[in-house]
Formats: structure tokens, C-alpha cells, sequence
């Protein structure tokens, strides 16, 4: 009896070695170091001889039991993508340049001339005064004057004295201000007749001086 006794000693103190030689703590494992003992019920873990807090097997005797590492957050979403200046507005279409008018006066050739001269009157030099006026008011592009005859005379001599005229209100123009070369003269003689040269009246009309005026206003 006391012979297997021993034996049974013997074969603890030769457990609790193995087991005490193949652990890294200090808390008694199964063969395969896989397990701590503890007791029946689970609660208290069965301690070898050189035992300290610092050797206690995980979750045995009040040792910690490692928190299991918590996931790396997910990344930022990448921000949206900054909006795109809107355009600009497109500039609004330059107004187009107003076309030229053409202003068209007849002037009665008595009230400009005495009878087949072509010195102006101071009747004469008064309306075209104010024609000057009106064109310095303007972009100016040219000046047309036409002198125009009667039937009476010969149609040379006719000719020769619509020019005169014509010739006549372009130099007062000048002198009023209005370049030379925006001024354009003709004679028509007795070409163009408005009205019946049989008559008294119908040639008074007849000796006339047109000015046409082509520009655009001023803004």
C-alpha cells in the first residue's frame, strides 16, 4: 500500500512538472496548454507554487482579458467634387450701327438767287444757316445740292447756271463749317422739270436748288 502511494506521488509531482515546464504562467494548463484548470464550477483557476498577479493566466484571478482590437475606422468618404463655376453669361450682341438716312430739301431757287444769277440772297444764306445747324447734329457722310433751271434759254446756257448754283451752296456750307469733300454738287438745266414750264408758276417751280443730307444721329 504505501509503495502505491508513492507511486501515485510520483506520478503527480511528474504531472505538475510537465505542466509547470510547459506553461508561460503560472496558472496550472491541461497537457496541451490549450486549457487552465479550474474547479468544479468553473470560477477559481488552480495556481502552482511560484503564482503572482503578473502570472496569472488570462481571466483567471482577476487578470485582464485582452480586448479584442476594435476595427480601424473606415476611411473619410472622399468630398464631392467642388462644383463647376457656372459660366459666365455671354455679352449681349453690340447693337447694330443704325443705318443712314437720307433728309432730301428743296429750296425754291428765287428766294436762294435773283433772276438767272447765282449769288445767294440773304434769304438764301438764312435757310441754309439752318440747315448747318441741323447737320452739325448728325454723323455727317455727304451733302448732295442739285440746281435745277426753267425751260427758258438755251439748254448749254441752263446747264452752266444749275451748276453755278449748286456751286454756290456748297461754298456757303463750307464756310458754315461742313467739310468739303462730304459736299457733292450737280446741274441738272432744264433736265428734270417738276412742273409745266408753259406756265408762270409752273416754271418758278421748275427753278429750284435740292440738298440731300445722308448721315445718322449722334447718341
Amino acid at each position: 500500500m504505501k509503495k502505491l502511494n508513492r507511486v501515485a506521488m510520483l506520478f503527480a509531482t511528474a504531472a505538475m512538472a510537465t505542466a509547470a515546464g510547459a506553461q508561460s504562467i503560472d496558472n496550472w494548463r491541461n497537457g496541451t496548454s490549450e486549457l487552465v484548470w479550474k474547479n468544479g464550477t468553473n470560477e477559481l483557476c488552480w495556481r502552482d507554487a511560484t503564482w503572482t498577479p503578473a502570472t496569472a493566466a488570462q481571466g483567471c484571478d482577476g487578470a485582464i482579458v485582452p480586448k479584442a482590437a476594435m476595427p480601424a475606422p473606415a476611411p473619410a468618404p472622399a468630398p464631392a467634387p467642388a462644383a463647376a463655376a457656372p459660366a459666365p453669361a455671354p455679352a449681349p450682341a453690340p447693337r447694330p450701327a443704325p443705318a443712314p438716312a437720307a433728309t432730301k430739301v428743296t429750296y425754291a431757287a428765287d428766294a436762294f438767287f435773283d433772276f438767272d444769277k447765282a449769288v445767294l440772297k440773304p434769304e438764301g444764306r438764312a435757310k441754309l444757316d439752318d440747315l448747318a445747324g441741323k447737320v452739325q447734329g448728325i454723323n455727317l457722310e455727304v451733302v448732295i445740292a442739285v440746281g435745277h433751271t426753267d425751260a427758258t434759254g438755251a439748254a448749254a446756257y441752263n446747264q452752266a447756271l444749275s451748276v453755278k448754283r449748286a456751286e454756290a451752296v456748297k461754298a456757303y456750307l463750307v464756310s458754315k463749317g461742313i467739310e468739303s469733300n462730304r459736299i457733292y454738287t450737280e446741274g441738272k438745266g432744264l433736265t428734270q422739270p417738276v412742273a409745266d414750264n408753259a406756265t408762270r408758276e409752273g416754271r418758278a417751280k421748275n427753278r429750284r436748288v435740292e440738298v440731300e443730307v445722308v448721315g445718322t444721329r449722334k447718341n
